[in-house]
């Protein structure tokens, strides 16, 4: 069983929000937009707990409910998972044949969870009474937070992953040694049998005891100090985790990046152990921040471990939050891994899925948004404001995925803005004092200016003569983006907003309309591929190969 959909209303920060996972997410957002909100609404679907009041969006009215609904896939086989034969039967009278499953657990009975019967088109209470119990027909939730320490998983307790497979294990183990078995027996002998001499001196001692407590209640005649044997639970409780890295040391005196690590690894290998022990039970793991404490290298490690959980024809899945750039920026958006970006705007929390087109945006976005901080993408392309970039991006991941990975970068202001920025990017791309290695390939596209801004603009084109030169600067024949849309998609458009026009533009608009419309936007956009190092280096590669085969010839 997985979890094919998550859709949520009014929960904290969102308002409404669908996300169709695969078998591992990463969210990335800056802080306070949302990312915790979205885990602890998954927490809420499985536990119910929490206040109402407190976790209702702040612009929903007291009539509007709170829902969090996951849709399951691959229910028969997890059915079949289901050791309470009477369960299995209770959830297939409800959803027959069918291999997916509708949940929600709304305000409106928050104790309660609802599955949806396809049949008569209607929400039925969960057959299975407890929410425990119907938990364990279900992907198992384990919710590791940012906040928790390497002491809450680690320490001896029934509700720990360490204390539930340490009791697990040795409980198998002991319940079958000889050796256990004779040491039970020895303990029965030494505090049980009458001829023990640790018996004796128990029974000395509750005749001391039992005397002065007669001389207040004359009716009690005997006391009996009994020893039980004790549960091997005891046994466990005073354990250590040690780690020896060439001096042996407690984990509880390592730093907080071996701690993390260490709690990680504990709970993958819970995971291990609880699978087998439910019989192919399917788990989903939601990490907050994954990455906190630990060096990039060790990132990327702990990426690959998490990875390795989703591999396979199991349906265990990891969605993780985090703020690392190594988290994005590290191997190839496929199948296994989705990407989403977590934003907020007027007090609400937006969840889009990443396109591999704006992989370089979001990278640059998590390393703080200044030029210094961008990695190497193949070649810039500098624009007006963000309506263009998002109006870019949706072209370029509809018609054009097979062409190098640029930067559309916002400079968010005019000419003069757009010239600080490229004039940044010169700045920092300059290795050992040479030549500014994106200054003959990036791409300025530029609004037509005002009249009381041209003067300024003409300064601008002067003091940069090399980008006309070169054919690096274009020029919209309108004050904006919102003006050069072909007129047949304006009298369709809906969208007040410009960057929700901009994104309906580019996933309404056909490439045919993009190049033959708007040809100098496309043309800007040709150059800046025709420019970018990847395609300067195939044509290397294609050199080289040709020289090969001369040779061999």
């Amino acid at each position: 069983m997985k979890i094919k959909a998550i859709l949520i209303k009014n929960f904290r920060s969102i308002k409404d929000v669908v996300l169709t996972p695969s078998k591992f997410n990463i969210l990335v957002g800056q802080n306070n937009h949302g990312k915790s909100n979205f885990f602890e609404a998954i927490e809420w679907f499985y536990n119910g707990k929490g206040d109402i009041f407190e976790i209702r969006h702040c612009d929903a009215s007291s009539d509007e409910e709170v829902e969090v609904e996951i849709v399951f896939g691959d229910v028969q086989a997890g059915i079949a998972h289901i050791t309470n034969e009477e369960n299995q039967k209770k959830l297939r009278s409800i959803l027959g044949d069918s291999d997916e499953m509708r949940v929600k657990r709304s305000s409106k009975s928050s104790k309660d969870r609802l599955i949806y019967d396809q049949s008569k088109s209607a929400w039925k209470k969960q057959p299975m009474g407890a929410d425990s119990a119907f938990n364990n027909g279900i992907p198992r939730f384990e919710f590791i937070e940012a906040t928790k320490n390497f002491k809450d998983v680690s320490a001896y307790k029934n509700t720990t992953p360490i204390g539930q497979m340490l009791s697990g294990l040795v409980a198998e183990t002991l319940e079958k040694d000889t050796e256990y078995q004779a040491f039970v027996a020895q303990f029965e002998r030494l505090f049980g049998d009458q001829d023990s001499k640790v018996r004796q001196a128990l029974n000395g001692l509750s005749d001391s005891v039992s005397k002065y407590l007669q001389e207040q209640f004359p009716d009690c005649t005997k006391i009996n100090f009994s020893v039980t044997t004790p549960a091997f639970d005891d046994f466990l409780k005073n354990y250590n985790t040690e780690l020896d890295d060439g001096v042996v040391t407690k984990a509880d005196d390592k730093g907080d990046g071996m701690q993390r690590a260490l709690m990680l690894s504990i709970i993958k290998a819970h995971a291990d152990f609880r699978r087998s022990e439910a019989l192919g039970r399917s788990f989903i793991f939601f990490i907050d921040e994954a990455e906190l404490h630990l060096h990039p290298t060790g990132q990327r490690h702990l990426k690959k471990s998490l990875l390795d959980l989703t591999t396979g024809d199991g349906n265990d899945q990891v969605f993780i939050t985090t703020h690392s750039s190594v988290m994005i920026a590290d191997g190839d958006q496929d199948a296994s891994q989705t990407f989403f970006r977590v934003s907020k705007d007027d007090r609400q929390t937006s969840i889009e899925k990443i396109t591999r087109t704006e992989k370089h945006t979001v990278v640059y976005d998590l390393l703080g948004g200044s030029p210094a901080d961008i990695l190497l993408p193949a070649n810039f392309l500098i624009v007006e404001g963000p309506s263009e970039v998002k109006f870019y991006n949706s072209i370029i991941s509809r018609f054009y995925t097979d062409k190098p990975d640029i930067h559309i970068m916002a400079a968010n202001g005019d000419d003069e803005a757009q010239s600080q920025s490229m004039n940044g990017l010169n700045r920092v791309f300059v290795p050992l004092n040479a030549k500014p290695i994106y200054s003959d390939r990036l791409i300025v596209l530029c609004d037509k200016p005002d009249p009381e801004k041209q003067s300024r603009f003409d300064a601008f084109k002067k003091n940069n003569g090399h980008l006309e030169r070169n054919n690096q600067l274009f020029l919209l024949p309108c004050n904006g983006l919102e003006d050069y849309y072909p007129p047949l998609l304006i009298a369709n458009c809906t969208r007040k907003d410009k960057g929700k026009k901009a994104r309906w533009m580019g996933e309404n608009i056909t490439q045919q309309q993009f190049e033959s419309e708007m040809p100098i936007m496309a043309e800007a956009l040709f150059a800046c591929w025709r420019k970018a190092f990847f395609t300067d280096h195939r044509r290397e590669t294609e050199s080289i190969e040709l020289q090969l085969e001369v040779t061999e010839q």
